[in-house]
């Protein structure tokens, strides 16, 4: 058997991006190609991974159960290529939908100042390691549970949690909302990288519908346009203001815990120093 890797990326990119378009976009390859690729890992495998009609690709019985393992190679090999090749110039932060908020700046200005020669560089990343296990980043911000035992995590702080509107809502009249009214709308969701799900709400008074979003962007703008309501941390209100978008603190919800993430095998430099600052930032001492 000769699996590729480029074959099992452009799986995962199809499977991700729901078109063959898309996927080529992201892989930076065309249409053709990508096809190509797929078809290839099929006739090795010996099964058929997509489901193919005009109007959209969707995964088969087998390629549901291929692709979670299609991912954790891919995700192995790039940790291989990212422990070798590493090097001590810069540490690479990696968040999905905001960095640390209002601390992002402070926490890059004072490392700047103890390491001047080791650049603190925020990266955005869609995935649920928030960069991590696609070794875009050295160490992760994560605001959601991870339960893979080849990460360490340790908490850094917690946020409040924001309600986001349209500016047209008469929610945004208000200085503060709670989690009932937000209820009455539609809430978008993104259950990949997100930190809201129905059960934030008590028993009996979770949304009445729901929808699915990826990413902060297609969240903002879904909210923007007065489709949907949202609630996220304090840090993403901070960070990601939008026209259109009005951000409330909510009264009744939990706080979001904020934690930072790395390779258990494979600690950055220089973490311990790291972890240190980012909590004195955020406790305020």
């Amino acid at each position: 058997m000769n699996v590729q890797l480029r074959q099992l990326a452009a799986l995962v990119a199809v499977a991700d991006a729901g078109t063959f378009t898309e996927a080529a976009t992201e892989l930076g390859l065309s249409q053709a190609a990508v096809s190509r690729a797929i078809a290839g890992l099929e006739a090795v495998l010996g099964a058929r991974l997509l489901q193919r009609t005009t109007r959209q690709v969707a995964l088969t019985a087998t390629g549901a159960r291929v692709l979670p393992a299609a991912r954790r190679v891919l995700e192995e090999v790039t940790h291989l290529e990212r422990t070798v090749a590493r090097q001590d110039q810069e540490l690479r932060i990696g968040y999905a939908w905001a960095a640390l908020g209002k601390h992002t700046r402070r926490l890059q200005r004072a490392w700047q100042s103890a390491h001047p020669g080791v650049p603190l560089v925020f990266v955005q990343s869609g995935t649920a390691t928030a960069g991590l296990a696609e070794g875009v980043a050295d160490v992760a911000v994560l605001r959601r549970p991870l339960d893979d035992d080849r990460f360490e995590t340790t908490p850094i702080g917690s946020e409040a949690r924001y309600a986001a509107v349209a500016t047209d809502n008469a929610l945004a009249r208000r200085r503060s909302v709670r989690m009932a009214e937000l209820a009455r709308y539609t809430v978008a969701l993104d259950s990949r990288t997100g930190t809201t799900t129905p059960g934030l709400w008590p028993p009996g008074g979770a949304p009445a519908s729901t929808r699915e979003s990826h990413g902060v962007d297609e969240w903002l703008t879904l909210i923007a346009a007065g489709q949907a309501v949202g609630v996220t941390s304090e840090a993403t209100a901070n960070q990601n203001p939008r026209p259109g978008v009005a951000y409330r603190a909510v009264r009744d919800a939990p706080p979001i815990e904020v934690r930072l993430a790395w390779w258990r095998d494979d600690p950055p430099p220089r973490l311990a120093e790291l972890i240190a600052l980012a909590r004195s930032l955020i406790s305020g001492r």
